[in-house]
């Protein structure tokens, strides 16, 4: 067995499956919320979120998330092709800089895809033990000095070809 691969009692799917069984065989309140008559309901009061729908609204929370990284990773992407294939000849410029640039964008796409994924796994080990799985000030930090010199980059580009 792959050892990136999840197994099938950890994947999201059954996580999903799990949470879908469950609000199934919760008792669904009668249509247009009629009033019960009893003593101690307050109206207007919000009902409290069971656990199972807290951990639907976590996983599914998590999963905007995970597809957010993909997100990035593919304008990285589109900037890295752009940039380094279309630029060049675009401005009938030397293209080993715009090439250079291009793929430190590529590899900030592939940086992206490869946390994202970590990440999942590590909110999926957190959903499953009660746990919490903060964004290290490492990543962070290096996403933005990554960021930063990219952004620099292209500036000093644009600027020495004007």
């Amino acid at each position: 067995m792959n050892a990136l691969a999840p197994s099938p009692a950890t994947s999201w799917a059954f996580v999903v499956a799990v949470v879908l069984d469950g609000t199934m065989a919760q008792p669904q309140p009668p249509p247009g919320g009629e009033h019960t008559g009893t003593a101690d309901e307050t109206p207007g009061a919000p009902t409290p979120l069971s656990d199972l729908d807290q951990v639907r609204r976590t996983s599914m929370a998590a999963e905007r998330t995970w597809l957010a990284w993909w997100r990035t990773s593919l304008g990285a992407s589109a900037g890295a092709l752009a940039v380094g294939r279309f630029a060049p000849d675009l401005l009938e410029v030397a293209a080993w800089p715009y090439i250079l640039l291009g793929c430190g964008y590529a590899s900030l796409a592939v940086g992206l895809l490869i946390v994202g994924a970590q990440r999942q796994r590590e909110w999926e080990h957190a959903l499953r033990t009660d746990g919490h799985a903060p964004l290290r000030a490492r990543t962070v930090g290096l996403f933005t000095v990554g960021g930063v010199a990219l952004a620099v980059m292209t500036v000093v580009l644009v600027l020495a070809q004007t």
